[in-house]
């Protein structure tokens, strides 16, 4: 069984509370907008395996570390991140073909903000989008996920409140 925390869209900025959620994760995941090299050095204290993607607005320092997508296997799950993905129904038509060609188990993207778990019927996946940490955007309450994958399964999925936007310092 692995433990699973999934973030996205820091933009910068790292919760310290992340410490305490994750600590008894396996993998950490980041579905991109890291922002800087300061949160990607904290993901890395976390001193868990980190699987990131780079976002829109993330430099060349991010960009260097983390590639555009990952796929990769956990257990017995096959996993396809990017960070601008779209949702069920409403994916480009670039990342739709990918989606054909790969055929993940659980598809993972940012972007938008917003929180999503749902399942893909038509393709046959389950999409994850964990909001976003920072405080850049429009969302109002910071999020994050936390989840086990058992064998096939996913399991013990927990949405991680992190508090509202409006009350991180910048």
């Amino acid at each position: 069984m692995t433990q699973v925390g999934l973030l996205s869209d820091t933009h910068g900025y790292f919760d310290p509370i992340l410490n305490e959620l994750f600590v008894e994760c396996n993998e950490i995941w980041h579905a991109g907008d890291i922002g800087n090299f300061e949160v990607w050095n904290q993901l890395n204290n976390l001193r868990k395996p980190l699987k990131a993607v780079y976002g829109n607005i993330d430099g060349k320092d991010i960009r260097y570390m983390a590639p555009l997508e990952q796929i990769w296997t956990v257990e017995e799950m096959k996993i396809y991140m990017i960070h601008i993905g779209g949702y069920p129904g409403k994916y480009a038509a670039r990342i739709r073909q990918r989606l054909t060609e790969i055929k993940p188990d659980i598809f993972v993207c940012g972007h938008s903000h917003i929180l999503k778990v749902m399942y893909d019927n038509n393709l046959q996946f389950l999409h994850l989008n964990p909001g976003a940490c920072g405080y850049e955007g429009f969302h109002n309450v910071r999020t994050a996920l936390r989840f086990r994958i058992d064998g096939h399964k996913v399991t013990d999925m927990q949405v991680l409140e992190l508090g509202p936007r409006s009350l991180i310092k910048k």
